[in-house]
């Protein structure tokens, strides 16, 4: 190629290609710099997570039951951390260099350059020592968060539950991806059952920073941040008197005790004990004292309200009257021989004395087993599982916590597969009518169904919370529950309740629990249990003639039921009608060993 030419060839080469870069500058300038701002404000803006405070709870009165308060939380920024400072927070944090460090290579994309939680509720001297070191430790800060705080002199601690650290396989199995490392989450009762509403929303900072990663100041003067939304307030139906009173009556005991308004299941008082220290879990929480309540033989983490399956002994006399007055099989009014002892089969049946005919009231009222030993044949498996279904038990009640048992309710079907079809005999029909044998429930079911016979049939859903408060606008949202009628004749509620009367205030087991101001009624039961002393039960309510307060009391391995439930239920009962100020004699009345 000539020179002249091969000189022109390498200028329209070169204008070209300096063409080229200026239509892609131009390109770049005009129509891509939104994106490419967002580039590059990846790689120079921090944003740092402000985690809301969780929503409180409160009582039936306004007083605060779970409360929050300041606490500091050690953060690490992966992509600005420097390795050769590891021993030194380790030993700083008490973490070991190992799980610090895969803790930090944990993290992933776009977070290594935000700060991520490592460990709450630190001492003030960890955050005195890291400020003071802080052009040093590269990458370490802290945060100021608010972790639960409980200002009362009772624990609630199965009803309350906990708020924790959540765990990797929660973070996978999360929808969505709003919880990060180092969040806390609902664990366990109304925290976790409420997470949704207690845990509000995160706000956002953006720091603007440089190179290496220093802060500058905050992006567009802080105008850009998005403050956080704290989580919404829990409005419980729960008696802060009551409840402290009731955990001190069962101190070093072992039970459960429930009480609800009847007239709409809201619960006003909820003991599981033993029991533990929430406040362990409001932080850090030591691994060995979580084994330690793990191995405990006591089983303090096992709420007993709710996940008991216990037979109820004689309190279940009232769904065996009311079963077979609703199955035709009685009257309130017909008669059955008591005679002080049943033989069935080659077994013979022992009763505490011999009441000759009685009706279902009398029966009720002096807790007469031969009555509803020949009620338990008569009645046969499947109107038992019949009615019992009707009140609610083989099934869970649907109380607005985790973790409850349906209780065992035997049914033919149940029956024929643990025995084999008909190889099993009517005889077990006996002891299912005094509430023992095959038959399991628990204190909340117990509560429930002495609750609906209390308003003649209205099952109302037990309940704790009555009303979420949006802390946002302030405003309310009432929370609805399951209400339903359990359609019978009113003649037999009045009998059955007429016999709970008398079992209080006429002859029965319970007669030493009278109160002069207020009308009590209810029964005792008394479980036998294999492996070791009696189940101590009593459920009742009050006043009578205008129910207030229904109430379970289950005392674990304690004996007769009029011993040990009977009085406990009947001081909690006046003080809740009563007010704070009242007592039982100063104190709790105490009964003679008396059958059921």
């Amino acid at each position: 190629m000539e020179p002249e030419k091969r000189k022109f060839a390498i200028y329209g080469f070169c204008l070209i290609v300096f063409f080229g870069f200026v239509v892609r500058l131009a390109y770049l300038q005009l129509f891509s710099i939104e994106e490419l701002t967002k580039e590059s404000n990846k790689n120079s803006i921090k944003t740092i997570t402000i985690t809301p405070p969780r929503g409180l709870m409160y009582d039936r009165n306004g007083n605060i039951l779970v409360d929050n308060k300041p606490s500091y939380t050690v953060t690490i920024t992966p992509s600005q951390f420097d390795k050769n400072n590891l021993k030194e927070v380790s030993s700083m944090l008490d973490i070991e260099p190992e799980i610090l460090m895969e803790n930090i290579k944990s993290i992933k994309g776009t977070n290594k350059f935000n700060p991520a939680k490592i460990k709450r509720d630190v001492d003030f001297k960890v955050v005195s020592y890291i400020a003071e070191n802080k052009e040093r430790l590269s990458g370490v800060d802290y945060q100021i968060e608010a972790i639960r705080y409980y200002p009362n002199n009772f624990r609630a601690a199965h009803a309350f539950g906990y708020a924790s650290e959540i765990s990797p396989k929660q973070l996978e199995k999360q929808i969505g991806d709003y919880y990060k490392q180092g969040d806390v989450v609902g664990s366990s009762g109304l925290e976790l059952n409420y997470e949704n509403y207690l845990k509000g929303v995160k706000g956002y900072k953006f720091i603007t920073v440089d190179v290496k990663g220093r802060e500058i100041g905050g992006l567009n003067e802080g105008m850009s941040d998005i403050p956080p939304v704290n989580g919404s307030d829990l409005i419980l139906s729960m008696d802060k008197d009551l409840q402290e009173y009731a955990e001190k009556l069962m101190k070093d005991k072992r039970g459960a005790i429930i009480a609800v308004d009847p007239r709409n299941g809201e619960i006003l008082c909820f003991v599981s004990k033993p029991d533990f220290d929430i406040s362990l879990f409001a932080g850090k929480l030591d691994p060995k004292v979580y084994t330690a309540l793990v191995n405990d033989p006591e089983k303090p983490l096992f709420n007993r309200v709710t996940q008991t399956k216990y037979p109820p002994g004689s309190t279940w006399k009232m769904m065996m009257s009311l079963s077979a007055m609703a199955a035709d099989i009685i009257t309130p009014v017909s008669t059955i021989a008591c005679g002080g002892s049943f033989t069935y089969g080659n077994r013979t049946f022992e009763d505490h004395g011999a009441y000759g005919n009685i009706n279902v009231t009398r029966a009720i009222e002096v807790s007469a087993n031969v009555f509803y030993y020949k009620l338990g044949l008569q009645l046969g498996i499947d109107n038992y599982n019949k009615y019992g279904k009707m009140f609610g038990f083989g099934a869970k009640t649907g109380i607005d916590i985790p973790n409850e048992t349906p209780g065992l309710l035997p049914s033919r079907e149940y029956l024929d597969k643990r025995y084999g079809e008909n190889k099993w005999s009517q005889g077990l029909m006996v002891s299912l009518g005094i509430g023992q044998g095959e038959l399991g429930v628990s204190p909340v079911q117990m509560v429930a169904y002495t609750a609906s016979i209390a308003m003649n049939g209205l099952y109302c859903q037990p309940h704790f919370v009555s009303k979420i408060r949006n802390s946002a606008n302030n405003t309310e949202e009432s929370v609805k529950f399951e209400q339903r009628r359990i359609d019978m004749p009113q003649k037999y509620y009045d009998a059955v309740k007429k016999g709970m009367y008398l079992v209080v205030n006429g002859t029965g087991t319970a007669k030493a629990i009278k109160n002069s101001d207020f009308v009590l009624s209810g029964k005792t039961g008394t479980a036998q249990n294999s492996s070791g002393k009696n189940h101590s039960w009593f459920v009742g309510f009050a006043p009578f003639d205008d129910p207030k307060i229904a109430i379970c009391v289950l005392g674990e391995n304690a004996g007769w039921g009029a011993t040990f439930a009977a009085p406990i239920a009947a001081a909690l009962m006046v003080r809740y009608l009563g007010g704070s100020g009242y007592e039982v004699n100063g104190d709790l009345k105490t009964v003679s060993d008396v059958p059921d």
